[in-house]
């Protein structure tokens, strides 16, 4: 299950490993049809990767922080660092390889 960050907590979950941030919204409907593709990919990833995800409208400062004008957002982060922006979502099969991929760059 994907860990939710705020403001508190975000620079102790994002400072090893590797992490996708996923920026969102409730009231956001890309949003909430990317749930199902981040949790599939979730259950494939298992411990190689935490999910980790932030509401924009709880947390402003860490979507300001980003730059995150659009939703979903996804960041990928290395070690702390942010690596990869993923902006949008695609309702299409190939849009969920194309986040492992995505993953898997930074895994290998």
């Amino acid at each position: 299950m994907a860990v939710t960050i705020t403001d508190q907590n975000f620079t102790e979950e994002t400072a090893s490993g590797l992490v996708l941030l996923d920026f969102w919204g409730d009231w956001c409907q890309p949003c909430k049809m990317l749930d199902p593709v981040l949790a599939q990919l979730e259950d494939q990833f298992g411990n190689q990767i935490k999910f980790a995800k932030v509401d924009v409208g709880q947390y402003r400062e860490l979507a300001e922080q980003f730059g995150i004008q659009n939703i979903p957002t996804q960041i990928l982060f290395v070690n702390g660092q942010a690596k990869e922006k993923i902006t949008g979502y695609r309702p299409f099969k190939p849009f969920e390889d194309y986040l492992r991929q995505k993953i898997n760059q930074y895994l290998n």
